[in-house]
């Protein structure tokens, strides 16, 4: 069944407005777990939050594709290397801040909760941008 133009684009601005609250959910998430417990440790991960897009935009551009594949150069090999050590320490810093016994059982629940949500953001984004469907709409 197609859809007209308009139904597309507003079916588009759905699926954005939607993303846009997920990636919002997650930065309340990283708030609320330093906020609330009245430690501000936690924002080290918003560091790894920042760093882990900058691989895929310097060396891969806008070719998610080549990210994907199991073959590659080595810039989409160093790419996967620093998306991966940025992944990891997103997971990391929070769980050795617990260890340390700077942060408690509570933030370390929100901090992970948080990089599921901007995860499941990021890996939404992804599939929507590689649809070909809503390739043509703006």
């Amino acid at each position: 069944m197609a859809l007209s133009r308009s139904m597309r684009a507003c079916l588009h601005s759905g699926r954005l407005a939607l993303l846009a609250i997920l990636v919002s959910g997650g930065i309340v998430l990283q708030v609320l777990a330093c906020a609330l417990y009245n430690n501000w440790w936690p924002m080290l991960t918003v560091l790894m939050y920042l760093l882990l897009p900058m691989p895929l935009i310097f060396f891969l551009g806008s070719d998610t594709s080549s990210m994907m594949s199991t073959g590659g150069d080595g810039w989409v090999n160093f790419t996967k290397f620093l998306t991966g050590a940025s992944i990891v320490g997103s997971i990391a810093i929070p769980s050795i801040l617990k260890h340390a016994g700077i942060i408690g059982w509570g933030a370390l629940t929100m901090e992970l909760s948080s990089f599921v949500v901007f995860g499941v953001a990021i890996l939404w984004f992804l599939q929507m941008n590689g649809e070909d469907e809503y390739s043509g709409v703006f």
